[in-house]
């Protein structure tokens, strides 16, 4: 036997004797002793992708005075700035709808002059030319100088446009548009100033009736 094969065989030896000597020790152990670690992770939630939005287009809606066609009236027409609702979720809750609606503050001046937001009255419209009917506009909302079943103002929240099916299915379109022709009738003698006053318009989205 060469002297390098006899410390091949040695080394092996050796080895397994200490595993067999390893596996009887630990068949033999007591437990001396345990301790817990605690484990922690704090997971954030995932963001959505996509959001339903609303938009106004810069600019505010000035009205200017237009012939009446009532003599004891004076009119004053504008257009509203155009809204712009875009929806490009990711995932869209299902039986859910979207509408925008609109609601003006009085209209004052200086001096505690006031116009209730019962004079102000609009014609809404839609813009978007995309799509299947998915979006419809609000009804016309005349003013209480004027005749007729909605002739409120824009005292309350009166609805500009709403989307007439499902969300998730409207959502391949993604983006509409619509204004509304604002109109402002007052006494004849309503006393001149510089009056102004806010439109708040609003996004909504709410489960299906």
């Amino acid at each position: 036997m060469n002297k390098k094969g006899f410390i091949a065989r040695a080394a092996v030896g050796a080895i397994g004797g200490a595993l067999l000597l390893g596996g009887a020790g630990a068949a033999l152990a007591d437990e001396v002793d345990d301790q817990d670690v605690d484990v922690a992770v704090s997971i954030e939630a995932l963001e959505p992708v996509g959001a339903l939005t609303m938009s106004v287009a810069p600019g505010s809606a000035t009205l200017e005075e237009v012939e009446s066609t009532d003599p004891d009236i004076r009119q004053f027409d504008g257009v509203l700035p155009t809204v712009t609702v875009t929806d490009d979720r990711e995932e869209v809750p299902t039986d859910v709808g979207w509408y925008v609606t609109g609601q003006s503050s009085a209209l004052t001046a200086a001096g505690g002059l006031t116009i209730p937001a019962g004079h102000l009255g609009w014609v809404p419209a839609i813009l978007t030319e995309e799509g299947n009917g998915e979006v419809a506009v609000g009804p016309e909302v005349d003013t209480v100088l004027d005749e007729g079943p909605n002739n409120v103002g824009l005292v309350s929240q009166e609805l500009l446009a709403l989307v007439t099916i499902d969300s998730g299915d409207a959502a391949t379109v993604g983006t509409w548009q619509a204004n509304a022709n604002l109109f402002l009738k007052t006494p004849v003698d309503i006393a001149p100033g510089d009056y102004s006053g806010t439109i708040t318009l609003t996004l909504w989205e709410n489960a299906l009736q």
